[in-house]
């Protein structure tokens, strides 16, 4: 296990925050089995001051990993149930009269907190979905025209499931595109299921993640020291070239009616130095445009109806265009 920030000598250090984001990967198995990719991209996106979308089926411990990675770092975070009832103040909070002192003050609501689950986010109206828009685009909540600013750091983590639509509401491409990545929560393979039973079967409690030995290895000052190093990794001309293409491809792919926007393009290429990072480099190579292009890229675009019905998916699509730009050498 990593040194915690309590260590003045370790917190800022980017060298020890990269080792200690790494090892979050072994602090999340030790609730969480086999979902590394979606750990990786969860980090990501803390590096990026980004959203994720998180799909999947409901009992692939899509809540369980979000918990357990604040909980990993040290951070605060909050879960609201997404519900055709919910209303925008009960996310952003509201101006509650005070009777002792006959004025209103503000009530904050679960959306200040460093760590947001919005779960089930597809079940709540429009009207209420887009009350995290300026949350999630700005870093603040406005209430009754004062602008209140949101802790730091800040992610909302929404999920969705992917196969019952009956009562939902699909977010509109505007809100999509405000998540910095779409990761597909899969169910597991029989040799971790059979994990997970089995510590079940010994005891382990999702909702007591100090008993199963859950700690702190990283905070938010390693964050930062990693976000300074990130923004210094370094992206060539032709790496620049290479995503703009890629993101061009998808416009004049005859699978789409809607192609990615430059600000999809914009987070390709930040997922990408993100990446870059976190494996060693401080310069960006093409496998690593490659390797964020399906979980930054999937949700910015539409498939055409004709397109959905021949099978088409929209990671297809974006597999094809990565097989088909040129590679920069």
């Amino acid at each position: 296990m990593a040194p915690t920030t309590d260590n003045a000598g370790y917190a800022g250090d980017p060298g020890n925050a990269r080792a200690s984001l790494e090892s979050l990967r072994a602090e999340i198995a030790k609730a969480v089995v086999g979902q590394d990719p979606a750990v990786t991209g969860l980090v990501v996106a803390l590096l990026c001051r980004g959203h994720v979308l998180l799909e999947g089926v409901p009992g692939v411990a899509k809540t369980l990993l979000v918990r357990t990675l604040a909980s990993a770092l040290e951070l605060d975070t909050k879960r609201v149930q997404f519900t055709p009832d919910l209303m925008p103040s009960d996310v952003t909070g509201s101006l509650v009269y005070d009777t002792r002192t006959a004025e209103f003050s503000f009530q904050p609501g679960p959306v200040f907190t460093n760590l947001l689950l919005a779960d089930e986010i597809n079940r709540t109206p429009p009207k209420t979905q887009s009350s995290l828009l300026e949350a999630m685009e700005e870093r603040q909540v406005t209430v009754d025209g004062t602008p209140r600013p949101l802790p730091e750091p800040f992610l909302v983590a929404a999920t969705q499931n992917p196969v019952e639509y009956e009562g939902t509401y699909p977010l509109p491409e505007a809100q999509l595109d405000r998540f910095l990545l779409k990761l597909t929560i899969p169910l597991p393979s029989r040799e971790d299921e059979i994990d997970v039973l089995t510590r079940h079967a010994e005891g382990f409690n999702p909702r007591d993640l100090r008993a199963a030995g859950v700690r702190p290895v990283a905070g938010p000052a390693d964050l930062e020291a990693a976000r300074a190093a990130v923004a210094k990794t370094a992206v060539s001309p032709e790496i620049t070239a290479y995503v703009v293409d890629i993101c061009r491809a998808t416009r004049e792919s005859p699978s789409l009616t809607l192609g990615v926007s430059p600000r999809g393009a914009t987070a390709l290429l930040a997922t990408a130095r993100a990446w870059a990072w976190l494996t060693g480099r401080d310069y960006v190579i093409p496998d690593d445009v490659k390797a964020l292009a399906l979980p930054t890229l999937r949700h910015r675009v539409q498939l055409r109806p004709e397109a959905e019905m021949e099978g088409v998916t929209a990671d297809s699509v974006i597999t094809a265009i990565l097989a088909h730009v040129p590679v920069p050498r």
